[in-house]
């Protein structure tokens, strides 16, 4: 049997030290298989952007094992791409520029992109038209609507190639239609690219409709009170949104959340 590509053992987090330490996750154990994709749901403020920023690297954990392909982890991790509510796209800079940032950062690419950046923004700009965004990649963040400026946030985090995407809450600033028609995008991009995916969001039919297995979180301090596998069958359309099956999943969901309040 595979070893799983992120594991989590009874690891626990805390804001701050001593008696003023804040904690935010309490013994969470979790792992996460290549090529899956997982989504983390829960009540405000239960530690679901705590455990993105842990797996990542971006924050130590105060107790616990944390691993990423064996390894413990001990600082931020090259291998992981991410993107947020805010597209937070460098408004100076065109579309194909800002997908082309973090190879400016992550080495090897920064070592090489000044020689072959003509490479590189072809591999962006094909990157940018497999979302849909052909036509737009020499325009400005502010000439693009905010379905487009997600979409290509979620090119630039995979533009080095990520082991691990991990979102947070991407689609929660869009209308209705904008982010269902983005769960789609999102879909395909998992299924072509194979990447391992972490989802973290207060919508349950996006995490029911994305997911492999769903992770539900109590009050903070988070603690894992549910893992639901999604055995829907995937490709999924969004006709399945409809059916007494995904609405069954959704609502066990959401008494768990409603539960923990």
């Amino acid at each position: 049997m595979a070893e799983p590509l992120v594991e989590l053992d009874n690891i626990s987090m805390a804001y701050g030290k001593g008696d003023a330490a804040v904690r935010a996750i309490e013994d969470v154990t979790l792992s996460i298989d290549k090529g899956e994709f997982i989504a983390v749901v829960g009540p405000s403020g239960c530690g679901k952007s705590s455990l993105m920023k842990l797996i990542s690297g971006l924050h130590p954990p105060f107790s616990g094992r944390l691993a990423v392909e064996g390894k413990p982890v001990n600082g931020p991790l090259k291998s992981v791409g991410m993107a947020f509510q805010a597209s937070n796209l460098l408004p100076w800079r065109t579309c194909v520029d800002n997908i082309l940032l973090p190879l400016e950062i992550v080495q090897p690419h920064r070592s090489r992109i000044g020689s072959q950046r003509a490479q590189y923004k072809e591999k962006a700009v094909n990157l940018l038209h497999s979302v849909g965004l052909q036509g737009f990649t020499e325009k400005f963040p502010w000439q693009l609507s905010g379905g487009m400026q997600q979409r290509a946030s979620i090119c630039r985090a995979l533009i080095h190639e990520p082991e691990i995407l991990m979102l947070d809450e991407p689609f929660g600033a869009l209308d209705a239609f904008t982010r269902e028609e983005l769960w789609c995008t999102l879909r395909d991009i998992q299924a072509q690219r194979k990447v391992t995916v972490m989802l973290v969001t207060h919508d349950l039919r996006e995490a029911v409709f994305l997911a492999d297995t769903v992770y539900v979180m109590s009050n903070r301090p988070g603690r894992i009170v549910k893992k639901c596998s999604v055995s829907i069958p995937r490709p999924r359309d969004l006709e399945v949104t409809y059916t007494a099956e995904f609405q069954d999943i959704v609502h066990d969901l959401r008494s768990m959340i409603g539960g923990k309040h």
